[in-house]
Order: structure tokens, then sequence, then C-alpha cells
């Protein structure tokens, strides 16, 4: 584990004048780069405390902590979580924005990438969730997942992408119903932000026009957003996406 600030000044979850909570302590998979590192950020501008469970950690802002997990190991991230909940006396969400994905034809694809792909996004999803639940329930938090526009529609060339995705959006959506009046739980739907995650791919699955790509610091401030959802109100799902984007609806 890297821990750059393990102190809990940032734990705040007490409502403002109109009713808005503080981010509190936020588990954040995926937070060292992408929409995982934007959401961080955002927590702690917001005077909340970021934990963040990545592979690679190196990346980290200064200031925020970290833990190196595969999220695809639910015994690794179990043990992550709890060394979290320990240390800050309790968790008040947790953000799932850990992600990959491999763009190829099923027959091009080899088993253990296309098994990999759902192992991070989709139980990785699950392991996280299932491991901050009892903290959340005591603090009556915030659950978000983040699926995809393509968990929304399904396109060529990414039935591993698309069945993970596609999976978040019913697991979380029935964790919703299973956790209703306990924990605020939402799905988050953007589509595709101007991140590292394109730049591995072969040129033909990468965006043709980057124009139309988000800020993933505008997604970032839509999750606060939710974070800070008072009792009596909660967002169930949530769209974000660039005003031209041809995946939703």
């Amino acid at each position: 584990m890297t821990s750059t600030d393990t102190r809990t000044t940032h734990t705040s979850t007490g409502t403002g004048a109109e009713g808005r909570r503080g981010p509190g302590r936020v588990i954040v998979t995926g937070g060292a780069s992408g929409l995982g590192a934007a959401v961080a950020h955002a927590v702690l501008r917001a005077g909340g405390t970021p934990i963040v469970l990545d592979l690679d950690v190196s990346r980290v802002a200064e200031g925020v902590e970290a833990h190196q997990v595969d999220v695809s190991d639910s015994a690794a991230v179990e043990a992550a979580v709890t060394s979290a909940a320990e240390a800050h006396g309790g968790l008040d969400a947790v953000v799932t924005a850990a992600g990959i994905d491999t763009p190829a034809p099923l027959d091009g694809i080899s088993t253990a990438s296309w098994e990999a792909i759902v192992g991070v996004n989709l139980f990785g999803t699950v392991s996280t969730v299932r491991a901050a639940l009892p903290h959340l329930k005591q603090s009556r938090g915030k659950v978000v997942t983040v699926a995809s526009s393509l968990g929304i529609k399904a396109v060529g060339d990414a039935t591993a992408y698309c069945a993970s995705k596609f999976g978040v959006v019913g697991f979380t959506r029935s964790l919703a119903a299973e956790l209703k009046g306990v924990v605020g739980v939402t799905t988050l739907i953007p589509s595709g932000m101007k991140t590292r995650f394109f730049d591995a791919r072969d040129e033909q699955y990468k965006p043709q026009d980057d124009s139309r790509l988000q800020d993933p610091s505008d997604v970032a401030d839509a999750v606060l957003y939710v974070l800070g959802m008072p009792a009596t109100s909660e967002i169930r799902e949530l769209v974000v996406t660039h005003p031209e984007e041809d995946s939703w609806p």
C-alpha cells in the first residue's frame, strides 16, 4: 500500500444549509487515471477523503491515499477496503471507476483477455461494493457504479466489454432495489472521455473525432453531485454524454 496522507480531516458527511452532504470517505477504484483520478481529485477538492484502489498507483496524486490492488482479485479487494475502513473509522461512498477493454471479434480475442475484461469491469465492481457494504450501511452511504454508454447500446467487436457493462447496469439496478432506504445507489452511464483508455488500441478502434469526447472532470463533477444528494432524494441512473454522442439514445 502507498499512503501519502492517512489523516481523517476530510471525513465530514454533515449536511449544509440546503441539506447536501459532503463526500466523506470515498473508495475510488481505478483512481490513478482517467475518470477515477478525476473523481478522486473532485472528492479531495470538496473536502472529502478519496481512497484509491488501482493496479498501478505510481501516478496517484500527491496527498491521496492509495492501495495497490487488482480489483479482479476479490480477496485483495476485501482486504484493502477493510483496511481503509478501519483506518478512517468507516466509509461513506464507493465509486467503481476501474475498467479495461481490448476490442476484437469474439473469435479474435483470447479466453484469458475476454475473462479479464469481465473480471475487472463487472466482478471488480461487485467485489468492491460487497466489501464496503457493511460500512456503507452504517453511514447510510452512497454507491456509484460506472457503467458505459455501451452498457445500454451494443456494438460489434466488444462482446466482453458490453457483457461487463450491461452486467454493471443490471447489478446496480438490482442493488438499488435491494438497498432502498438504506444505501443510495446510482448507475453512472458516461460516454467516451478524453483519457488514456484508448491509447493502446489498434487504430481502427480509436475514436475518430476527439472533439466528441468529454473531459473526465465534467463527469467527475456529476459524481460529486450524486454523492452530495440529501437523504430525501436519490439519483438512480445518470447519463453524462457529449451533445453529439450517437450511442445514446
